[in-house]
């Protein structure tokens, strides 16, 4: 069961893809210096970030809004897919002097029965 749950990201985007819908973009974020890198500009729902700790602090990346909270531990990576469009403010729950800012799309390709672009629709 655990390695079913494992494979169904791959599975989904192997159907998106096969569907000629774009294909989500893997990004990556650092933390160095006791500051967050730059996001990437183009951000799309269903991309996926890897944050990357290469200070000697643990840290968090952990959105405002509760919607994501990556636990970071010196020199580790952890990986999220970004499940809603939107504006998205992050901080680090240890130092939260340490900011960002998620600016991502809808998803790209995909419409909606009333011309919609994005999202998840019914």
């Amino acid at each position: 069961m655990g390695s079913l749950m494992k494979s169904l990201p791959l599975l989904s985007a192997l159907l998106w893809a096969s569907n000629g819908v774009a294909s989500a973009a893997d990004h990556q974020i650092a933390i160095t210096g006791m500051k967050f890198g730059s996001p990437p500009a183009e951000l799309h729902v269903g991309d996926v970030i890897v944050w990357r700790n290469d200070d000697i602090f643990r840290h968090t990346a952990t959105a405002l809004d509760k919607s994501f909270d990556i636990d970071l531990p010196p020199k580790a990576e952890g990986r999220m897919t970004v499940a809603q469009a939107g504006t998205i403010d992050f901080y680090c729950r240890f130092h939260p002097a340490m900011t960002g800012k998620l600016d991502v799309r809808p998803q790209a390709g995909r419409q909606s029965k009333d011309g919609r672009t994005g999202g998840e629709f019914p």
